[in-house]
């Protein structure tokens, strides 16, 4: 009976002098290993629950249709690069050819001035009865020929002018196609470097949902790598317990599948909003039916010494924490 009432002071005077909770697991940080491109799984490096490092080879996706793609791109560039000759000639001998048009031009002017004044002279010939009539009109008509033979010459520069636009554009074109197929091989060798999935942490292999052989996603998760490095404890206080915890306030945790493991901890941070606010259909109390609830606050405590316990700790595993009142 003595026995019995001295441990029942004990548990009265502790559980006056201390705040606790069992509404408390380990967490770590668990990171999903996803692949940026869809196939078929090619190989797989790492078996379940293996230990991975950083950027460790884990997954291999099947990669021979990005290659065929690849090598049609490839084939489309060089047909680019050979349209980007052709337009550039084409540019280059209309080019030459306005040239040649504006000789053309210079050329007839010459000409109509020439027959003008063969034309004038021939009337004023004919005036003093020293030619033909015939002689008259040949020259009349000479000089109507080379002015008509200037004016075709004029109308064939605009439209060289015009074509040299034209083939301008088409270079112009034939440049931004070339960049758009760079592009795309760019992409697709991207692609080719996405087909092997890399360990984005260090850690440990979680269950594996996938096996050789079968068609994946780009998103889809193959599986996942727990941090196996640092550990730290999220107990859910009641709201009438938040007083006394402050941050950094030393904590007892006592882990449930060790009894005799001594750890302690230190209050990190305390959440901003209560647990139900987290969850996916939060309770709204305007709806009328209240029925007062006491809630539940998130508390993140940090494990001292964690390398003296990583070996031994799970995510996930359930703690009961006790902290001081004062």
């Amino acid at each position: 009976m003595v026995v019995a009432a001295i441990v029942g002071y004990k548990k009265i005077s502790y559980a006056m002098s201390h705040e606790t909770t069992d509404n408390a697991q380990i967490e770590t940080q668990i990171t999903p290993v996803l692949p940026r491109v869809s196939g078929y799984v090619k190989t797989i490096a790492v078996n379940d629950y293996d230990s991975v490092k950083s950027g460790q080879l884990v997954v291999e996706l099947d990669d021979a249709e990005l290659q065929t793609e690849l090598e049609e791109q490839e084939a489309d560039l060089n047909q680019a690069e050979v349209d980007i000759i052709n337009a550039k000639a084409a540019l280059n001998n209309a080019v030459v050819s306005l040239s040649v048009n504006r000789g053309n031009i210079t050329i007839g002017d010459v000409k109509v001035q020439k027959a003008l004044e063969d034309y004038n002279r021939d009337k004023n010939l004919y005036a003093s009865e020293a030619i033909t009539k015939k002689q008259l009109d040949d020259s009349k008509f000479a000089y109507e020929t080379a002015v008509k033979q200037n004016d075709n010459n004029h109308n064939d520069l605009g439209s060289a002018e015009s074509r040299i636009a034209v083939l301008k554009s088409a270079v112009a074109k034939a440049e931004a196609a070339l960049g758009s197929k760079k592009a795309k091989i760019d992409q697709t060798k991207l692609k080719l470097t996405y087909t092997k999935v890399f360990a984005p942490q260090a850690g440990k292999i979680g269950k594996r949902n996938v096996t050789e052989g079968q068609f994946v996603q780009a998103g889809s998760p193959l599986f996942s790598i727990v941090n196996d490095t640092t550990y730290w404890v999220v107990a859910n206080f009641k709201e009438n317990q938040l007083e006394h915890l402050t941050p950094g306030k030393q904590v007892d945790i006592d882990v449930d599948a060790y009894p005799d493991l001594k750890i302690t901890g230190t209050i990190a941070s305390l959440s901003e909003a209560t647990g139900a606010k987290f969850s996916l259909l939060p309770p709204d109390n305007a709806s009328g039916n209240f029925v007062k609830v006491t809630q539940r606050v998130p508390v993140k405590i940090n494990i001292n010494d964690i390398d003296k316990y990583k070996a031994v700790l799970r995510a996930g595993l359930s703690v009961y924490i006790s902290a001081p009142i004062k």
